[in-house]
């Protein structure tokens, strides 16, 4: 039993305690009591270390925050997306940029002058086929049984293989002539064809009638997907009535 004298507070710390009955107990008591206690106090120390470490994890960082917030601000905003920066590639150099880019497939490029080179040539490839299609469905067709079919989706089937050899090979032979204007820097979708109609025209004029042309060339690829999508589900013609 443990006496404190008079003049000792009669109130004791509960660790103080502890403490001095561990000593009475003997040293070896005391030994173990203090690994122990020492052991208790690193595991809590640890916990409060980890919990420290996750909250400071999932707090924002001010200084790249404040940074990316600084770019948003002061970057160009996009013409065809106003809420988005303008890509950087997208400067406005190409005829018919307008900044539209939310894939962001742009940044993956070297340059974009392959990909106006492919656009241009699906554009234009859209306008004939659009054009054809609806030629196909209302208006005269060429002599001969193989050019009766009014479905765009049965024509190739009907005008026999010599039908179709001829415009692969057409479409082979302008390829081959200007596969290395796609890598020589000529600007993208001049293949020496129509370059006559430009004469006489001012710079800006001939910087016109390009946006015009690609333009076209996007409404022209939206149209015939459209215009494929339509009758591949309804099976009927683009503008009502039955093949």
């Amino acid at each position: 039993k443990l006496q404190y004298p008079s003049s000792t507070n009669s109130y004791v710390q509960p660790t103080s305690r502890v403490l001095s009955f561990a000593m009475v107990c003997g040293p070896h008591r005391y030994t173990h009591f203090s690994e122990e206690y020492g052991v208790k106090m690193v595991l809590k120390t640890l916990c409060l270390a980890a919990m420290a470490a996750s909250a400071a994890a999932f707090a924002p960082a001010a200084g790249p925050t404040a940074r990316a917030g600084s770019v948003a601000v002061n970057a160009e905003m996009s013409k065809s997306i106003p809420f988005l920066p303008r890509p950087e590639k997208l400067d406005g150099s190409m005829p018919g940029d307008m900044g539209f880019d939310p894939m962001g497939l742009s940044e993956i490029q070297t340059d974009l002058y392959y990909s106006r080179w492919a656009e241009l040539k699906h554009g234009r490839v859209a306008m004939l086929a659009i054009v054809g299609m609806v030629w196909q469905e209302y208006f005269p067709h060429l002599p001969g049984t193989q050019f009766t079919a009014v479905n765009p989706f049965e024509a190739p089937g009907t005008v026999g293989l010599v039908g179709n050899m001829q415009v692969l090979l057409t479409i082979g032979v302008i390829e081959l002539a200007n596969f290395n204007k796609h890598y020589d820097g000529t600007t993208p979708g001049d293949i020496s064809f129509g370059d006559e109609f430009l004469n006489g025209m001012s710079e800006e004029q001939v910087e016109d009638m390009k946006e015009k042309e690609i333009v076209h060339c996007r409404l022209a690829m939206i149209a015939i997907l459209g215009a494929s999508v339509q009758t591949l589900l309804f099976g009927g013609k683009l503008m009502g009535g039955e093949f």
